[in-house]
């Protein structure tokens, strides 16, 4: 059997798989996130992780038959990890989450020294910052890993680094980058890829996970990454639209392109490329109307069936999800969110409507760049929680104006996690062979080409308002870190 593991922004999850792909069992347990003072810090404590896995195998059982096992993770979260007395390792601090931005300084200084844009969510400028704001984490830190990684040396005892693909390292770091910003790279563990084998398990993660001691620990990576593989994407003109607190939408496409508005590298099926775009606030917009409306206590099925209420274009509101500044296509930590239209005679439902067609519309903002620069999007595969919801893929397949897929196996993490353990055992000859496999779909939706003018309309105003209103943003954005 393989295992899988996924820890996620607000869940962790777990399954086993037979070697044919057949998920035998699932199981999950919630992530929560410390208190922060500040509204641009987001922390976790890793031994939530730990403890997870405990809680994970229990319920899943059977894990003494297991061969290997893959873990993937939120990322880029970075984890400065330190060695204790008795030769154990733990956390020097908390986890600072993908959705931290405290590091706008250092980022613009890494990338100065790396020539292309680095966003404070980014791995270095958070080393970085703990290294300059944090000096005694800095000394008490061996590696800085990120989530999987951290969870990787926990189970084998051996560091390494998982480079997602080639020409990635831009957004890593190297030597001479390390040495330009005083960084020891002692703390930043070699790079190893996707698939690889980290480790035979150490006796002491055996016996506390209930592992078979001759279990294989092979890298997982990003959990865009195994997304990528578990629903397929691996020819081109699909996208992953991988949905969950964030977005990310990754196209398979030929050629290597060059635009600051999107990241472009290696794919994981060679000898593709991978163009991505990552939108911060999505779900977590969700999770924010919900909750200012009160529809907390209610289900997503609930919350859904109130945004049908309202018809297409919300009476003429645009939202622009930007509650945590934006990553793709326009990278600007400093953006904030818009409700454009408000009268009086809005109500609940409107607002749930314009929340979710904003979702779709920055969406459709990333894939407009995309063929803007001459890449081809046929299809989106979506996954996660979200892909659940037959309002939302509708509504996605209307505003893109792309057919929409639903793979059988929603946790599309997991299932390109026994992608990569099926390759790294050699029962197939690589990851994408194992995906041409094991993912299957048995939804679709078409675009309503009846809706085509209005959304076109909407989509125009959406990147309008961003324009019209980028000014007013950054000065509010001054003025909120002013005050606290």
């Amino acid at each position: 059997m393989i295992a899988s593991v996924d820890i996620g922004t607000t869940t962790m999850k777990g399954a086993l798989f037979a070697l044919d792909g057949t998920c035998l069992a699932k199981a999950w347990v919630p992530i929560t996130h410390e208190p922060c003072t500040h509204v641009s810090w987001h922390e976790t404590d890793p031994n939530q992780w730990v403890s997870g896995l405990e809680t994970i195998c229990a319920s899943l059982g059977s894990t003494a038959s297991v061969t290997a096992l893959v873990i993937s993770a939120n990322g880029p979260t970075l984890v400065p990890m330190r060695r204790k007395a008795d030769g154990s390792i733990d956390a020097a601090y908390r986890a600072l989450t993908w959705m931290d931005r405290r590091s706008t300084a250092e980022a613009q200084e890494v990338s100065e020294i790396m020539g292309t844009y680095v966003d404070p969510s980014f791995f270095l400028p958070k080393a970085l910052h703990v290294a300059r704001r944090m000096p005694e984490v800095y000394r008490e830190t061996e590696a800085f890993f990120f989530v999987s990684e951290y969870m990787n040396c926990l189970l084998t005892g051996k560091s390494g680094t998982i480079l997602p693909g080639s020409h990635f390292d831009v957004w890593y770091w190297n030597d001479s980058v390390l040495e330009s910003l005083g960084l020891d790279h002692r703390k930043f563990p070699p790079f190893i890829s996707p698939g690889d084998v980290v480790g035979q398990v150490l006796p002491e993660a055996a016996d506390r996970f209930g592992f078979p001691k001759d279990m294989q620990v092979i890298a997982g990576g990003p959990d865009f990454l195994v997304s990528i593989l578990g629903t397929g994407s691996v020819q081109p003109g699909r996208v992953c639209d991988r949905a969950g607190t964030s977005e990310g939408i990754n196209l398979c496409t030929e050629k290597l392109v060059s635009d600051p508005r999107l990241m472009c590298y290696g794919h994981i099926a060679e000898p593709y490329v991978n163009l991505s775009g990552i939108i911060t606030s999505t779900g977590s917009s969700i999770s924010w109307i919900r909750n200012i409306l009160g529809m907390k206590s209610g289900s997503y099925k609930d919350f859904y069936a109130v945004a049908r209420t309202s018809p297409p274009g919300a009476r003429g509101l645009v939202f622009l999800p930007y509650l945590a500044g934006e990553r793709a296509p326009i990278w600007d930590p400093r953006a904030k969110g818009v409700f454009l239209g408000l009268t009086a005679g809005h109500e609940a439902a409107d607002l749930v409507r314009s929340v979710t067609e904003g979702i779709a519309l920055a969406i459709r903002d990333v894939i407009e760049v995309m063929e803007e620069i001459g890449c081809r999007v046929d299809e989106l595969r979506v996954t996660g929680g979200p892909a659940e919801s037959s309002f939302l893929n509708q509504l996605k397949a209307d505003v893109t104006g792309k057919k929409v897929l639903v793979p059988d196996m929603i946790d599309s993490e997991l299932l390109g996690d026994a992608c990569l353990a099926a390759a790294g055992l050699g029962l197939y000859t690589s990851a994408a062979d194992a995906a041409g496999e094991y993912v299957t779909f048995s939804q679709e939706y078409e675009p309503n080409s009846s809706l085509a003018d209005l959304y076109n309309t909407m989509f125009s105003i959406y990147r309008e308002t961003y324009t019209g209103t980028q000014h007013a943003m950054h000065t509010l954005a001054d003025l909120t870190h002013q005050q606290q």
